[in-house]
């Protein structure tokens, strides 16, 4: 299969297309503190939008998979001036959507809108950086739940293990 190319739009965050893995700390005050895997995958079909794709599982303290933490899927959309949009889905009852902008290889969004279902977990703003240090994805997970403030949460470091194959999204 042919891989269509990137609509120009998405040309401030092609940095981010293909599939990264790697390894990342989270802790907040209602939890105790951990370490994850993670392996996120963005995609494109030729149009103006990321496709994107999370997952995260628990590591013991030898870096050996425990169990399935969170995943997220969604769609990253790059507007005029550097302005971003992004589109977040949890299958645990809440979707987001980011506002932020590009500068160089940096991204910095804040939630504009959280909805919850009813039986989801409160949670009520985010706040995400990512970067391309050294060719690696860093990236931070600032969150606002179960009644604190904003707040550090996750944070990461993924490599580049693959680029991006059509048919994995």
């Amino acid at each position: 299969m042919d891989v269509p190319e990137l609509h120009p739009d998405l040309e401030p965050i092609s940095f981010l297309v293909g599939r990264w893995e790697g390894a990342g700390v989270g802790g907040y005050p209602t939890i105790e503190s951990f370490n994850f895997g993670q392996e996120i995958v963005f995609g494109h079909n030729g149009k103006p939008f990321l496709t994107y794709t999370s997952r995260t599982w628990l590591l013991d303290e030898a870096g050996n998979r425990v169990r399935p933490l969170g995943t997220e899927t969604g769609f990253w959309r790059q507007l005029p001036e550097r302005r971003l949009e992004v589109c977040l889905s949890h299958p645990t009852g809440v979707v987001e959507i980011y506002v932020g902008e590009v500068v160089f290889h940096k991204i910095e969004l804040h939630t504009d809108v959280v909805a919850r279902t009813a039986t989801a977990k409160e949670y009520t703003g985010g706040h995400r950086l990512y970067g391309l240090v050294n060719g690696n994805l860093m990236w931070a997970y600032d969150m606002a739940a179960m009644g604190r403030p904003i707040q550090s949460h996750i944070s990461a470091e993924l490599k580049r293990v693959g680029d991006f194959t059509p048919g994995i999204l």
